[in-house]
């Protein structure tokens, strides 16, 4: 008997931490916009859901079941969340002030295979270059490496655009995704 409670027990954490992976990623890619991908998912999410919360609902007289159900909830969320940065589905936009005005910089990220736009801009301590850089997320932390490494006194800010049209950028990212970028 005990042996059942402690393997029902693991069903239930084993279900939710699935079911709530499922869910996690299913609506990060309805924020993305990939609603038939996230539709898909929701297919079996649901699956998974309604056979979890089932378990838990006919054994619902052991409180050892209801604590198993929230704490996979919880290890689910966290577990969703991995598979999302593995993903790095989208793309970010940084934006780089740069500690002193260096010509040479934006062309060294476009050497690297990145489009940047750059533009000088005033600071507290006088002029700074500005650069605006594109890429897609999986490449994220290997741009602020490569600024780091260029410009260890940067300043460096990100944000994920939510609409991308036209111009060099959408070349550029294009060819970033075929793997010519440069490490």
């Amino acid at each position: 008997m005990l042996q059942n409670s402690y393997i029902m027990v693991a069903i239930i954490l084993i279900i939710n931490i699935v079911y709530v992976s499922f869910f996690t990623t299913r609506m990060i890619l309805t924020l993305k916009g990939y609603r038939y991908i996230a539709a898909f998912v929701s297919m079996f999410e649901i699956v998974i859901y309604v056979v979890g919360l089932g378990l838990v609902l006919d054994n619902l007289n052991q409180i050892q079941n209801v604590i198993a159900y929230a704490v996979g909830y919880g290890i689910g969320v966290i577990v969703g969340m991995k598979i999302e940065e593995k993903l790095a589905l989208g793309y970010i936009t940084v934006n780089v002030i740069t500690k002193e005005y260096d010509k040479a910089l934006p062309g060294q990220l476009r050497e690297r295979g990145y489009g940047v736009t750059n533009w000088e801009a005033n600071g507290l301590e006088g002029n700074r270059m500005m650069l605006q850089i594109l890429t897609p997320r999986k490449y994220e932390i290997r741009l602020y490496d490569t600024i780091k490494e260029l410009d260890p006194k940067a300043f460096i800010i990100a944000y994920e655009p939510k609409t991308i049209h036209g111009g060099f950028w959408v070349k550029q990212v294009r060819s970033i995704r075929k793997g010519k970028i440069k490490k």
